[in-house]
């Protein structure tokens, strides 16, 4: 394909700018959906295409960015005809212009939270960007761009959408806020890890910043990706002047950054909202033949959630094996009595003891596996950030795992039965997953390092026959049991060391196999374990709460020089008593209150409240649990301990407690229950509402009663609500800079009618200095900020 041929030559490319903020300079209507414009201002369209050519991009976007046929409801049009207008606009431009240049098909955020953090269901974000899809394709464009998404998951739906219904190139960028994570959580190594895994064509970032802040993300990202880097930044922060938004970044300072930009590692350039087609020429000028920076292959054994990465081989990585129904009575009763809160907390307790991944396997006879492990898997990515092992011996459940899965998972397992891996290599390449082989087939485990060593030769060759690199297979020589196979237990470790050596490639174990019917098995199992380690072993699959196991990864881990200066090892043993410990800790035992919030433990909170709440008074029980508690999950989320999936379900689970709460409050004093009153609002013309409800959420955890008026909403809505319900806070978001103005808007006419009411403002394009120009009377940076401003000046009055 000729795009890729382009994109592979190693010169800089250029694709091009901002069309929603130029459009508004260019257009007679005042239309807060751009793409509308495809069908009622044709022309506008065009030229801002024919703009960007003549500054010499190379790559044109479509006018399509973030519409889909939920948010053009009740606006006369659909997807398929806003996006087929849109390509024929813009191909066009290119064919009237005259120069070589691909056509690229737009796709934003949808505007909504999936689940299990929000409310949308994967499958129908997949179905909304398949409309966009199948109508940009059919129109004749060369490739899609995903860009100015917060949630991995909401990626990997639009880039499933486009690998399933079409053969285009896929460009995906992802916006990231200050702390260099995005919005949802999500860090540079993990984004890298699942879009690579994915298989698109490249990766980066825009809209966030400027050009300048972020050149230390790219340099991070150039450390883990294997494909070119595509940047678009915005023309510095978003300003206000006479009512109108605008960016005070030349031209020429953001070419000048974007210099920096290409020696920090970007192959692909462009600009986001803010620029204009003078900016694009600018860069085109002073860049123009400049080599991008040199892609080198980083072949790393990765897994990740959508906020963390494990880097197999890289120091000792630990795979909790206890969601495992084999031999565990109290599973198998969860599992089929749909107790899944109880395998959430055991596979909490596991990430407490140390794991680095946990193993997940539900196999049961009689209960619906696949259903199972996908509502187990979301339910344990709601409140821990851990990558998961999908553990089964059925490839459809791999087919259902991988694809609803929140990131990179590892699947467990293959063998070199050709069968084996005809079923499951096909799932872990169009997953981008990493596979668990075992070194068997058709014949068995031969009882020879040797020939375990063949079989996993095999299993490689085979794999990269579908694409499937040789670092995203990890070897498992198989742990046989000492009592009947004695001398094989040799043979394994020998083929751990063989594998290692002829191979190349990261090594797993199941540890406690080894010790199956003889007396004293932990010793055998951490014998065995610090034997193999020795040999090789990668991934031991373990027992985490296995006191002797964990004292012997952490002391290898200190002798081979992972754990620099003993600090974790310092950390663990610094204030325990020299003698052996006594029985690990007891998981049974019921958590507190505090915890069951802290952790997100929904099916937990309502016993544990009216435990709470039959021994002490509901005021004592709100200042004494209930604010402490979201106090610290909010200092978690604000130190990068917890994200935004964590930060929401500790906030369900605390709204479910409220709710128990002030039912005793009401049983003791009918009709007495009087809340602080806020109305939030997303303003008029902005679609997007997702921060706005998590400030909902919080806010109502905090005592507060919100009145949600919605996204769209007009200046004249909210006043009437601040007039009828006597408000005396109101918050407002904007996602777009479009909207700001409606912001500016709205607060003018609070001001003039109710002046005592007060005004906090957040989202994406707020900042302190623009808060201000707008007259806003606070500025909430996130969600807790929300929560202070409120608490602070509602609880006052």
């Amino acid at each position: 394909m000729e795009i890729l041929r382009r994109i592979a030559e190693g010169k800089l490319l250029f694709f091009d700018g901002a069309m929603g903020t130029v459009l508004q300079q260019q257009a007679t209507e005042d239309c807060h959906i751009p793409a509308i414009l495809n069908k009622t201002e044709p022309k506008a369209v065009y030229e801002v295409h024919r703009a960007y050519l003549d500054a010499g991009a190379d790559f044109i976007t479509t006018n399509t960015f973030s519409i889909n046929d939920q948010k053009l409801l009740g606006t006369g049009f659909n997807t398929a005809e806003l996006v087929t207008a849109g390509v024929k606009l813009a191909r066009q431009a290119i064919d009237d212009s005259g120069k070589t240049a691909y056509l690229v098909l737009d796709i934003g955020p949808l505007g909504q939270m999936l689940a299990p953090t929000g409310t949308l269901a994967f499958d129908d974000a997949y179905n909304l960007f398949k409309t966009q899809v199948i109508a940009g394709y059919e129109a004749g464009c060369d490739a899609v761009l995903i860009e100015t998404i917060a949630d991995l998951y909401e990626a990997k739906a639009a880039i499933l959408a486009i690998k399933e219904n079409s053969d285009l190139p896929i460009f995906c960028t992802m916006t990231y806020v200050e702390e260099g994570r995005t919005f949802m959580g999500t860090d540079p190594q993990s984004m890298v890890t699942v879009l690579e895994g994915l298989g698109v064509t490249a990766l980066g970032v825009n809209c966030s910043t400027g050009p300048q802040d972020m050149i230390p993300l790219v340099r991070e990202i150039r450390q883990y990706t294997s494909l070119p880097i595509l940047v678009q930044p915005n023309a510095g922060l978003p300003l206000l002047k006479d009512g109108h938004t605008f960016f005070d970044m030349t031209p020429l300072d953001y070419a000048e950054w974007a210099k920096e930009l290409v020696l920090a590692g970007v192959s692909i350039l462009g600009g986001c909202c803010g620029t204009t087609p003078e900016f694009i020429r600018e860069c085109v000028q002073k860049l123009q033949g400049t080599d991008r920076a040199t892609i080198s292959e980083k072949k790393r054994t990765a897994i990740a959630s959508y906020a963390k990465t494990v880097y197999i081989g890289e120091g000792v990585t630990l795979i909790g094996e206890r969601i495992n129904p084999t031999g565990k009575k109290w599973l198998k009763k969860a599992l089929r009595s749909g107790d899944d809160t109880a395998i959430v907390r055991e596979a909490l307790a596991q990430v407490e003891e140390g794991a680095d991944v946990l193993d997940v396997n539900l196999g049961l006879p009689d209960i619906n596996e696949a259903e199972a492990m996908q509502r187990i898997i979301n339910k344990i990515q709601s409140v821990s950030e851990i990558p998961l092992q999908i553990d089964s011996s059925r490839p459809a459940i791999f087919e259902r795992a991988a694809r609803y899965y929140n990131g990179k998972p590892l699947l467990n397992s293959v063998n070199g039965k050709p069968s084996s891996m005809a079923a499951v290599f096909p799932i872990a390449k169009h997953y981008g997953a990493c596979v668990l082989a075992l070194t068997l087939d058709e014949n068995g485990i031969p009882p020879t390092a040797e020939g375990r060593l063949a079989i996993a030769t095999k299993i490689i060759a085979t794999a990269e026959t579908y694409g499937i690199p040789a670092h995203d297979i990890i070897i498992d020589c198989l742990t046989l049991t000492a009592s009947a196979q004695q001398a094989e237990v040799q043979e394994t470790l020998r083929a751990v060391q063989l594998v290692k050596s002829n191979l190349g490639v990261k090594t797993a174990l199941g540890v406690s196999n080894v010790s199956f019917g003889l007396p004293n098995r932990p010793l055998l199992n951490r014998t065995f374990l610090a034997m193999a380690l020795q040999a090789g072993l990668d991934a031991p699959i373990m027992n985490t709460n296995d006191a002797g196991m964990m004292d012997a990864v952490r002391s290898y881990r200190v002798l081979a020089n992972d754990d620099q200066q003993a600090n974790a090892y310092i950390t663990a043993y610094r204030d325990r008593p020299e003698q052996p410990l006594a029985t690990p800790k007891d998981n049974s035992k019921a958590p507190s209150l505090q915890e069951i919030i802290t952790k997100g433990l929904m099916g937990l909170v309502e016993d544990a409240t009216k435990q709470v709440l039959a021994q002490q008074e509901p005021f004592a029980v709100i200042e004494a649990i209930m604010i402490p508690t979201l106090d610290q999950v909010g200092r978690n989320y604000e130190q990068g301990i917890t994200f935004l999936p964590q930060l929401i379900q500790s906030a369900e689970v605390a709204k479910k407690a409220f709710t128990l709460i002030n039912e005793k409050l009401l049983e003791r004093s009918p009709g007495t229950e009087q809340k602080p009153q806020i109305a939030l609002a997303t303003v008029a013309g902005d679609i997007h509402d997702i921060g706005k409800d998590i400030v909902g959420i919080l806010l109502e955890n905090y005592g507060f009663k919100v009145i949600d008026l919605g996204r769209d909403v007009s200046a004249q809505s909210i006043l009437d609500c601040v007039e009828k319900h006597d408000i005396r806070l109101v918050g407002l978001s904007a996602l777009m800079t479009s909207t700001v103005q409606s912001m500016a808007e709205t607060i003018e006419l609070l001001n003039q009618n109710q002046p005592e009411c007060r005004i906090m403002v957040g989202g994406a394009v707020m900042n302190p200095e623009y808060a201000k120009m707008i007259k806003a009377d606070f500025y909430g940076s996130d969600a807790r900020a929300a929560v202070a401003i409120a608490r602070e000046h509602l609880l006052s009055l």
